[in-house]
């Protein structure tokens, strides 16, 4: 019987030939009928893939297999399901690309990378040692570094959750001054698996954020640690056909439909074919248009 699961990992370290390396792990992701996505730079890779078991397992030792990957922080997860040709059923297609960065910032000419990762980032706090500074001190200050309709359902408690649609956007937001006021406050960066508080947290030390630590791990390891059962609160968003995850059985459900205001942890494209907008929406107003698509309490055409 296939066991469906779903890796998520990254390493930011130097490539001299990120081409060489694109071709190596798509013709290996097919021959094992992976699915997901990769994307590869001279600064590292970033991916999460679907697949079976034994496939995946076999895609491990590959990808470890090479030096630079070796230490690899692999994350796994459950997936939904294997089709008729061994293929996962989360992800459509398998897609391996090579980009200016491997979390979309905007600003590959800020980052550092050396073989011991992101040069000039913020310090890596374990979930136990977030917990101990959290118990230290009573000025510390979440910051999600999540687009915002991720957090809509499911956050750390009290975290700042900035107006960012895009990655792209954090940059202009800590330019602009909107959280300069945190700058003598130790904020913890953290995001799904990691990756992109790597980048925000050494952006926001560069800009003179004094104490910036970065949750190792991401929400990923700190849910594996406390569940529910800790400072998180709600379900976190996966970029996958699951839509979202769970860490317990009583994970509380924060978000709100964005028709009906009823809660809901449910995600959803906006129905308009030529709208690429995503919303918090429940199952009976999962038809309905998002608010750019309305005037007046009607749809827009």
């Amino acid at each position: 019987m296939a066991t469906p699961k779903i890796v998520l990992f990254y390493v930011f370290t130097p490539l001299a030939d990120p081409e060489a390396i694109r071709l190596w792990q798509r013709d290996l992701g097919e021959a094992l009928r992976l699915r997901g996505r990769l994307i590869i730079s001279k600064d590292g890779i970033n991916g999460t893939l679907g697949g079976d078991l034994p496939a995946l397992k076999k895609w491990a030792r590959s990808f470890r297999s090479y030096a630079p990957f070796a230490k690899a922080d692999i994350k796994w997860s459950e997936g939904t399901g294997i089709d008729e040709t061994g293929h996962s059923t989360d992800f459509p297609k398998l897609s391996v690309k090579v980009r200016d960065e491997i979390v979309s910032f905007g600003a590959p000419g800020e980052l550092r990378v050396d073989e011991n990762g992101v040069v000039g980032g913020g310090r890596r706090l374990t979930p136990e040692q977030l917990h101990e500074l959290v118990a230290d001190r009573d000025d510390v200050v979440f910051f999600d570094g999540r687009n915002a309709l991720e957090a809509q359902i499911g956050r750390f408690r009290d975290a700042i959750v900035p107006d960012a649609e895009t990655t792209r956007d954090f940059v202009r937001l800590l330019d602009s001054g909107a959280y300069d006021d945190l700058k003598g406050k130790p904020v913890v960066t953290y995001c799904t698996g990691g990756i992109r508080c790597e980048v925000l947290s050494s952006l926001m030390t560069a800009r003179g954020f004094g104490e910036v630590y970065q949750l190792e791990g991401g929400i990923v390891r700190y849910g594996e640690a406390f569940g529910d059962d800790g400072l998180w609160d709600g379900s976190l968003y996966v970029f996958d056909g699951r839509g979202s995850v769970d860490f317990s059985d009583h994970a509380a459900v924060i978000g709100e439909c964005a028709g009906c205001r009823r809660p809901t942890k449910r995600t959803a494209n906006c129905p308009d074919a030529s709208c690429r907008v995503q919303q918090v929406v429940c199952e009976e107003c999962v038809s309905l248009p998002c608010p750019a698509h309305v005037r007046d309490g009607q749809p827009t055409g």
